[in-house]
């Protein structure tokens, strides 16, 4: 995956893909459809639309990953339980190595697999979340 250690990460010190996440929250009474249009016309692929969430993807190949990897997530206002666990693995970096250990482990078996990926990191991403 050409995971690498990068200060510049959203999380330092630890190995990341070289992928932008960005997420975008919008109004409850957005247009999603049009969002969508304009995203998939931009050349993203909609990987998942559920509820008021949706999320795009871009430079995926059937080889892995391209050289430039976008993820856009669009969520309604005030949705953004990303952040909150950026901001906590920030803030604790043991925790960020474990996050890390977790990623590298799970990286043989999901390589060309993002949702089993996703979802094999869902139980921990949720403990952190849940934490007072």
């Amino acid at each position: 995956m050409g995971a690498g250690r990068n200060r510049n990460t959203a999380i330092p010190d630890i190995q990341a893909k070289p992928i932008i996440d960005i997420l975008v929250e919008v109004p409850a009474e957005a247009e999603r459809a049009e969002i969508q249009k304009i995203l998939e016309d931009a050349g993203y692929i909609c990987m998942a639309a559920s509820g008021a969430r949706m999320s795009f993807n871009k430079g995926y190949t059937p080889d892995g990953y391209a050289e430039k990897v976008f993820h856009i997530h669009v969520h309604p206002v005030g949705d953004n339980d990303e952040i909150l666990f950026r901001d906590y693995l920030r803030k604790h970096p043991a925790t960020a190595r474990e996050y890390e250990a977790l990623k590298l482990n799970l990286l043989p078996e999901y390589k060309h697999n993002r949702d089993g990926y996703t979802e094999a990191k869902s139980e921990f991403v949720k403990r952190i979340l849940l934490q007072p």
